[in-house]
């Protein structure tokens, strides 16, 4: 019962993900992070089959750092969302990757992004996007409170609201969830949201 979500708000992005490894009826572990640092402003909250989700992640992230070092310069979001759709849409025609994508991210000359990926390589520049159970919830809280001037107080306001209404409502609810923003100063971990230990 996965959920990733994310959203913009006035010079920043955020994004939210559940931290449980979870297959069939067994719970793994409640501290699995799912949202990767691709680089120093960028963030890439995954879901999906866990072994999809961490070979591709991983991939990805190697393969930003690789442009990186042989350019010199780093990708832009967009350039690194668009990356991701074309090895998702290469995969979907051989062996695909059951892995969906919110990619935050920060730039200095178009400010903070946010991108929708899923398993079929559809990709969409959104204010605010949700995958998996959880999606029906976050979505909808988002919906009705939302709007694209929030400052990081009214975001995280509004990710707790939708992380209470997923543990209240979905009848397999995660428990522990992981907060990150990315901004000017880069990407960083602002908090978790924990109602299990590890």
């Amino acid at each position: 019962m996965e959920c990733v979500f994310g959203m913009v708000g006035k010079g920043f992005a955020l994004v939210v993900a559940d931290t449980s490894a979870v297959n069939s009826i067994l719970v793994h572990k409640s501290n699995e992070d799912k949202i990767m640092l691709l680089d120093s402003h960028k963030l890439m909250g995954a879901s999906g089959e866990a072994g999809d989700r961490a070979q591709f992640t991983e991939y990805v992230q190697k393969n930003v750092s690789l442009y990186h070092f042989r350019n010199g310069i780093p990708l832009t979001t967009k350039a690194a969302a668009n990356f991701m759709r074309g090895e998702l849409a290469t995969a979907l025609r051989k062996n695909p990757y059951m892995v969906n994508i919110v990619l935050a991210g920060y730039d200095t000359e178009t400010g903070p992004s946010l991108y929708f990926i899923d398993y079929i390589a559809t990709l969409h520049k959104v204010d605010k996007a949700a995958f998996g159970y959880g999606s029906y919830f976050s979505l909808a809280m988002m919906d009705r409170h939302y709007h694209p001037d929030m400052t990081v107080e009214e975001a995280i306001k509004l990710a707790e609201q939708c992380i209470e209404e997923i543990r209240s409502r979905l009848v397999v609810a995660p428990q522990n969830f992981v907060i990150k923003i990315v901004d000017k100063d880069g990407a960083r971990e602002h908090s978790w949201r924990r109602t299990t230990k590890d």
